[in-house]
């Protein structure tokens, strides 16, 4: 992330449990399985679901296969850019949803 100038050292995951009592119109996800494993919303709040493969998984299955650690890197570059043409398209999508 830091080659594509975002900073995350402060960043962290944050369990959607802990958002329990708060009133959400739109929750979004991004990881693989969390359109399976995500609990239960609210029938008035809308789920935009969009899964990308997970880059650990990845690089360490391209390890195994003797992949170098640019080409493992590179994995992690393929689902940072993707994640970020979701982000760019996705005000345009929800108001596609809740209007």
């Amino acid at each position: 992330m830091a080659e594509a100038g975002v900073d995350v050292t402060t960043q962290k995951s944050e369990n959607i449990r802990d958002f329990a009592d708060t009133q959400l119109d739109v929750v979004v996800t991004v990881c693989g399985h969390a359109h399976e494993t995500c609990p239960v919303f609210p029938a008035n709040c809308k789920v935009v679901h969009s899964g990308f493969p997970d880059p650990p998984k990845m690089a360490k299955e391209l390890a195994e296969q003797g992949g170098s650690e640019e080409a493992q890197l590179d994995c992690y570059r393929k689902v940072r850019d993707e994640i970020k043409e979701y982000i760019l398209t996705l005000p345009e999508s929800l108001g596609e949803i809740i209007y």
